[in-house]
Parts: C-alpha cells; sequence; structure tokens
C-alpha cells in the first residue's frame, strides 16, 4: 500500500535541481537559497512569478492571489484569530466553528503530534461585514479534530484515532460548549495515520450524513447517529461534497485521483469510468509559482519547476450559492496546495455518465503566489459566496514521511520552513458587481418559518433549512410540504426536491404523493421518487414497481439509471423484467451496463460470510477486518479489485508473486515499507512503513490481500484457506529486526527470501 497524505501528498522536491533566475528578495532571510522563476505560459501570457520562503502577513497573502477578471478575495479570519484550520460549518444561524488540527507536524519529527491540544472555535460576524470579529474556544483539548456537523443547537466532532463522535453544545451561552455527549460509540482505535483517517460528515440530501475513507453512512435519529453498512466499502480521503441532487463528489490524493466515487451512491456499489476526466488535459496542474517542494523527485516536475499534475487533490466542494457569477454554480472545485492552486472544472453528463472538464486551459481559476499557500478545504457559504480554508504553512505532510536523512527531510531543513507554523486564513472569494446574502436566522424559529427556505437560490439555504426542519420533526408541515413537493406551491423544481426529501426525512411519504411526483416535469425529481420509492420496492410492493416501471422509456438517462439502481437487486420478477428491459432497450449505453454490473457487485459484498464458510470464526474475523482496512486505505492507490489505478500510482497486488508466493515477503513489506523498482517499473513513491500498527492489524492486511488477490498460479491445493497469516507470525517476524529497519526492495528480499510456486 502506497501511502500519500490525506490533506496533501508531499513537500520533497530541491529547488535546487533548475536553475535560479534571479536574486533573493530584499525581505527573504540570509542564507535561503535564491528564489525562482519560470518561463512564461505560451496560453495565458503571463510570467511565473519567484517565490520566496518567507511567510506573507494576511494583507499581503491577499494581493498574491491569482483570479480571473472580476474576482476578488476577502479576508475572513487569520491568526491569532484561528491557527492551523482544517475545516469549518457553520449553524443555521451562520455562526462559524472551526476545526483546528494544532498540533499537526509543528516540526519535521513531528513532536507532539499526539498530544491533545488542538481546539475548535466558535466566530462571528458581528456586524455583517464578511470579517470575523468576535471569537470563543468552543472545545479545548481535543486530539487533531477531522470532521465536524452542525445539529441544531449542537456540534458533531470526530478526533483523530478514534471512531466516535460526541456532541458539544452551549448551554448558557457564552460561547464555550458545557455539554458534552456521545452521539456514536465504537470504542476502538481507528487505526492509521492521521492522514489517512476518515472526512466529511456531510448531510446530504437523501437525510444520510456521509463520510469518507469507512465503510458506513449515518442517520441521526433520536439525537443519535445510527450507522448503516456501504457493503461494497466507501471512498476517498481528505474532502467530501455534494450537488443539488444529492451525488456525491469523492477524491483520493493518495492515489493522485482528483475525483472519483461521483457516479452512483456508494450504497449501490463502486462505479469508477477510467475516462471520467481526461487524464492528458484535465491532471496536468498550472502553478504561478515555482514547487520545489514536490513528491516524485524530477519526474513530477516541469523544466519550469512547476507541479506537472495533481498529487494531492483534497477538499472539493460543488459551488451551489447565489452571490458569483451564474456560470459558476454547479462546478467542481479541488485543491491542489502543493501547486497552490484551486481547479475549477465543469460536471458535464452525457447519457447519465458523469465527467469533470477543466474550464481553463494551461491556467487555475484561483492561484496563489504565497508560497505558504495551502488550501485544504471550500465550501458555499450561507452568504452565497466562496469559502476556503487556508492552513498558509510549511511543512505540509505528516512526519512520518519527514524522518532524518529522507530527501523531503533535507529539503524541509534547506529551506527552513518547518518553522512556519500556527498560521492559518478563511478567505471568502466576491465578485465585482456582487454583495452577499443576508445572514439566515434559522434557530429558534418554527419549522413553519423554514419551508420557504426550501426554495432559496442558494444551497447552502435549501440544505439547512431541510436539515432543521428534520431535527425538529414538526409534522404540522407536512401538508405545506405535500404541497410544494406537488407543484401546487409555484415552488422551483429545486424547491419542489427538497420539499420532497424533507418528506422523506419527517418518515411522510406516501405513495400518492410518490405517484404524482413520477410524473413531474422536472428528470431529477423524477429520479429521486424512484430513489425514495426504495422503501415500498424492497417490500416487493408490486404496485410501487409497477409505478416506477412506468418510466422505463423515460427520455433521461438519469432517471432510467436511478430505476436500474433501485430495483437491480430486487427478487421479483416484474422488477427483474423491468431492469432488462431498460438494458435491451439501451444496448449501448455504458451508465446503464455499469451500474447493473456494481449492484450484482455490491450484492455479493452483502454475502461475502458466505464465501468465508470453510474458514474459523477467527480467520474471517481477520479477513473481514483486513477487507474494511483495505478497501478504506489501501484501495485509493492500488485500486478496490487490487488491480491498480489507470494513473499508476502503485503496483497492482492481485497476482503479485511478492504478495502472494510467499506470506513473509507481505509481512516484511508491511512492516517495513517497499522502495525502489518493482519487475522493473519504478512508481511515485516508496511504500511507507506500518510498523506503528498491531500485529493484529497487520496480520488482518495481510490475510485479506491475500485472500482476495492471490492468483490461481499461487492457490495450490490448500487454495484460500492458507492465505490467513495469524497475528504471532507477525510478532515472530517483527522481533527478526531492529524498530529502525528501512524499506525493503525487491532485491533485498529476493537475497532474503526464496520465491516460492505455492502458498505455505
Amino acid at each position: 500500500m502506497k501511502r500519500k497524505p490525506l490533506i496533501v501528498c508531499t513537500l520533497a522536491l530541491s529547488a535546487l535541481i533548475y536553475a535560479c533566475k534571479v536574486q533573493m528578495a530584499t525581505n527573504t532571510p540570509a542564507g535561503s537559497p535564491a528564489p525562482m522563476t519560470a518561463a512564461v505560459d505560451k496560453d495565458t501570457a503571463l510570467p511565473l512569478a519567484p517565490f520566496a520562503v518567507t511567510p506573507l502577513t494576511p494583507e499581503q497573502s491577499q494581493q498574491a492571489f491569482v483570479l480571473p477578471p472580476g474576482y476578488h478575495m476577502e479576508l475572513v479570519a487569520s491568526e491569532p484569530m484561528i491557527t492551523e484550520p482544517v475545516a469549518i460549518a457553520w449553524d443555521g444561524n451562520a455562526r462559524m466553528y472551526v476545526a483546528q488540527m494544532e498540533t499537526y507536524t509543528q516540526d519535521a519529527d513531528g513532536t507532539g503530534t499526539k498530544d491533545k491540544k488542538s481546539r475548535v472555535m466558535l466566530l462571528e460576524d458581528t456586524n455583517n461585514d464578511g470579517k470575523m470579529d468576535k471569537s470563543s474556544v468552543f472545545i479545548k483539548d481535543l486530539m487533531l479534530p477531522r470532521m465536524i456537523l452542525c445539529v441544531n443547537h449542537e456540534l458533531l466532532v470526530n478526533e483523530t484515532d478514534t471512531y466516535d463522535i460526541f456532541s458539544y453544545k452551549d448551554t448558557n451561552g457564552d460561547g464555550v460548549a458545557d455539554e458534552k455527549r456521545a452521539v456514536y460509540t465504537v470504542g476502538k482505535v481507528a487505526p492509521g495515520n492521521l492522514e489517512h483517517q476518515r472526512s466529511g460528515l456531510v448531510w446530504n440530501i437523501d437525510n444520510y450524513i456521509y463520510q469518507t475513507v469507512d465503510p458506513i453512512r449515518f442517520r441521526y435519529v433520536g439525537g443519535m447517529l445510527k450507522p448503516d453498512s456501504l457493503h461494497s466499502g466507501s471512498n476517498g480521503q481528505w474532502g467530501l461534497t455534494h450537488d443539488n441532487y444529492g451525488r456525491l463528489f469523492y477524491s483520493r490524493g493518495g492515489g493522485e485521483n482528483a475525483g472519483s466515487g461521483f457516479q452512483i451512491n456508494p450504497k449501490y456499489g463502486a462505479l469508477e469510468f477510467a475516462d471520467a476526466y481526461n487524464e492528458e488535459t484535465f491532471s496536468p496542474v498550472w502553478s504561478r509559482i515555482s514547487n520545489p517542494e514536490v513528491q516524485g523527485g524530477p519526474p513530477r516536475l516541469r523544466p519550469d519547476s512547476t507541479l506537472n499534475h495533481f498529487t494531492s487533490g483534497n477538499g472539493q466542494s460543488i459551488f451551489r450559492g447565489d452571490r458569483l457569477p451564474a456560470d459558476l454554480v454547479g462546478d467542481y472545485l479541488i485543491n491542489e496546495p502543493v501547486a497552490r492552486i484551486i481547479r475549477r472544472a465543469k460536471v458535464v453528463n452525457r447519457d447519465g455518465k458523469t465527467y469533470l472538464e477543466n474550464v481553463y486551459k494551461h491556467k487555475e481559476f484561483i492561484a496563489s503566489t504565497d508560497f505558504f499557500f495551502r488550501p485544504v478545504n471550500t465550501y458555499t457559504g450561507p452568504d452565497g459566496l466562496l469559502y476556503i480554508i487556508d492552513m498558509n504553512r510549511g511543512i505540509i505532510q505528516e512526519s512520518n514521511w519527514t524522518k532524518k536523512g529522507t530527501f523531503l527531510r533535507n529539503k524541509i531543513d534547506q529551506y527552513g520552513i518547518a518553522k512556519v507554523n500556527q498560521r492559518g486564513r478563511i478567505w471568502r472569494l466576491v465578485h465585482d458587481g456582487y454583495t452577499p446574502g443576508p445572514k439566515p436566522n434559522m434557530l429558534d424559529v418554527p419549522a413553519v418559518d423554514l419551508v420557504k427556505h426550501l426554495d432559496h437560490a442558494n444551497g447552502w439555504w435549501r440544505d439547512n433549512a431541510q436539515k432543521q426542519i428534520v431535527l425538529l420533526g414538526d409534522k404540522s408541515v407536512i401538508p405545506t410540504l405535500k404541497q410544494m413537493a406537488g407543484g401546487q406551491k409555484g415552488a422551483s423544481a429545486l424547491g419542489r426536491l427538497h420539499a420532497l426529501w424533507t418528506l422523506e426525512g419527517l418518515e411522510a411519504i406516501d405513495k400518492e404523493l410518490l405517484t404524482a411526483t413520477l410524473k413531474d416535469t422536472d428528470a431529477q425529481i423524477r429520479r429521486a421518487s424512484v430513489w425514495i420509492s426504495e422503501r415500498y420496492l424492497k417490500q416487493n410492493d408490486a404496485d410501487m414497481i409497477a409505478r416506477v416501471g412506468g418510466l422505463v422509456s423515460d427520455p433521461n438517462y438519469d432517471v432510467k439509471t436511478q430505476l436500474v439502481l433501485s430495483l437491480g437487486a430486487n427478487k421479483n420478477e416484474r422488477a427483474r423484467q423491468i431492469v432488462q428491459d431498460i438494458l435491451a432497450q439501451n444496448p449501448e449505453n455504458q451508465m446503464l451496463a455499469r451500474a447493473k454490473n456494481s449492484i450484482d457487485r455490491n450484492e455479493d459484498a452483502k454475502v461475502y460470510g458466505m464465501k468465508l464458510g470453510g474458514f474459523t470464526a477467527s480467520e474471517r474475523k481477520l479477513i473481514v477486518s483486513g477487507g474494511e482496512i483495505y478497501k478504506g486505505m489501501c484501495s485509493p492507490c492500488h485500486g478496490g479489485d487490487g488491480n491498480g489505478l489507470p494513473t499508476n500510482a502503485a503496483p497492482a497486488l492481485r497476482g503479485a508473486r511478492h504478495v502472494n508466493n510467499d506470506r513473509d515477503y507481505a509481512i516484511r513489506i508491511l512492516l517495513h515499507g517497499l522502495k525502489g523498482p518493482i519487475e522493473g517499473k519504478t512508481y511515485p513513491s516508496e511504500m511507507a512503513s506500518m510498523k506503528d500498527n498491531t500485529d493484529e492489524w497487520i496480520a488482518s492486511v495481510v490475510s485479506y490481500i491475500r485472500y482476495e488477490f492471490a492468483g490461481t498460479s499461487v492457490r495450490g491445493i490448500k487454495g484460500r484457506q492458507s492465505a490467513v497469516v495469524q497475528p504471532e507470525e507477525i510478532k515472530k517476524v517483527r522481533e527478526s529486526y531492529p524498530s529502525s529497519r528501512e524499506a525493503w526492495t525487491i532485491d533485498e528480499l529476493e537475497k532474503q527470501l526464496l520465491p516460492t510456486t505455492t502458498l505455505k
């Protein structure tokens, strides 16, 4: 498993590989290397700026942005009010909560990383000028908080190294949480480096709360988070967002993937298309300054020393506000903090299949010449504008990859950037001629006052009005919502859609309403109606199966795809026939066929335990646990099916002899890491050591990989039963080498272990 960071991927490559062309700025510290420039971009006709490793003030950094005409950046908050921000959430009255990882890589050795010194800040803009002027420490003494979500007057928080989620509440109005309660408890340590754990906690239009990495989603019921399994695993790393219609967008920085998981909802399985974005036109990034700190060496840099493609895509969002130009609405925005840019892409639907297409050629939507600009999250705000979280720091990688003697560490020390931390900015993007929208007032008001916001032009308002009505559980608004969803209140299509999903959240859906909305003129409402009707379809309700079957020839491919997803696993003969009719009528449609395949694989995943019937209970536990770890942590680089990724971020594992032939190969690789060419092929970065995890953790991963990806040539007579590796075997190998053992090369492994032709 190749390891790359969750928030970002790297700070690594020497600027001295390339020629320095100008002298250092006068304010650059003595002894620092000269700044670097690059050639004029032939398409944009703008020269790249020299970089200097002197931190900029917020005012200087504000002037360092390179933006399209008409756009400019405003400062919302900065140090010392906030430090090391990674995520924000607004409550219904637009008070901003800021999660801060204040012990994240404070020096190159990671001193004190796991100290419980991080905080969640509460910020307020009391005069509505867009800049926060009031702050308080809402929660202190946390372990690197990574997910936050406002629910009414409470804030849900998840910290690093734990699956548990707690609710915090300020009961006396002083801006400090004084009440804490558990809303989801697992009670065990979340394994893995802090950069490979979950993010998100996003309340989607379907009233489920989604996160990355872990294969579950939640429903907020009775003040508690009720988990629901995602049988084919989750997706993504740092960053999660959704569009107006509930389509989720993940990204996987470790796999150099700038967008994934957006074809179907993960509850239906996993579906990716290699051509969802064009590698030649979408993957390259276009910095405005040289990027001397790139992991992967010279292959990651152009001759002008700029990063040549995404290595750490993260913090994505779909812009859904109403106070920026209309052509930005619905666009996909994703950060690349190594390049100091934010990409803008169009989300294009062709016959039900979704594509991402770069808006600009050889330039980016947002770029900065501030060397320490580190965007890690983006959001649509209550005021209808775009918000950007900028950690504004030197090292942008966890200390597992910055150890003494490494190439990365040498460059960190050379530039002295480890000292640049305890900073952070929150920016908002504005445009000439547009004024920010008013502040919302959604807390402590009755549900009837919130209904009108379901038709608001700003997606933030629609989302939060729906969430608040569902949280209040006020049934008195059901008649109004039904009229609105049915088109009797003159609401827009988006307003009708939110009314429909709000009814779903209130458990107030009925077949009469669905019969009407299945005939709506808007395709996305018809699609949502099929989706919501699953409560009846799963009960083999013949009447409802027939009603949704009336859409078998719907002109919209999103509707037909939803029919395949909602009926694809149904055992009812009529349901099966509807799916077959759709496939038969659209034999050339790639999306429909692949959606059916995903459903079939997802059903297999639900009964995965049946495949393990020949193993003992303890062996099954190891393999299943390893599968969960693999899907959340390893698949971003090696692929969910073990066949690698189109980006060739890491080698394929399926049938790989160094993983499957001799268990000691895999054990040593997991314990100590792997570097250098593999069977003559070089990969972007080395496999990091997993030795900090327990023997059982490593045994689980090795067992799953050997069980799932062993080729037929290495299974031998015993077959998969020989795949399991016990924790005591890990312990034995661990004790055979010093803890400081460096990463293996394949040649070293070959000398240590003779390859075999059958599993031991």
